[in-house]
């Protein structure tokens, strides 16, 4: 079972889901794949990398990370990963 944290919204899971599953895209790409805004999911990308579940490989393309792999097999508790930026747009 997956361990989520406080800070995260539901489609962070749709977003981690797609990445693992078909690799890196950039945030529109992410949007149109799961029917989100891609300013939106360009936030939600932004606050997963932050918190070393996603990283931004240049040029607006994301990828998952081992972390966010071990949270999405329920290996990794999400809460308790720090915020590498203070400044994350909620």
């Amino acid at each position: 079972m997956r361990k989520r944290g406080e800070w995260m919204k539901p489609v962070d899971d749709l977003i981690l889901e797609l990445l693992k599953d078909e690799g890196q895209y950039p945030p529109k790409l992410i949007g149109e794949k799961t029917d989100k805004h891609p300013k939106y999911v360009g936030r939600r990308c932004r606050a997963l990398r932050d918190h070393g579940l996603l990283r931004n490989l240049g040029r607006g393309l994301y990828q998952i990370t081992e972390d966010g792999e071990l949270y999405l097999e329920g290996e990794l508790d999400a809460a308790e990963v720090a915020d590498t930026n203070e400044s994350t747009e909620e």
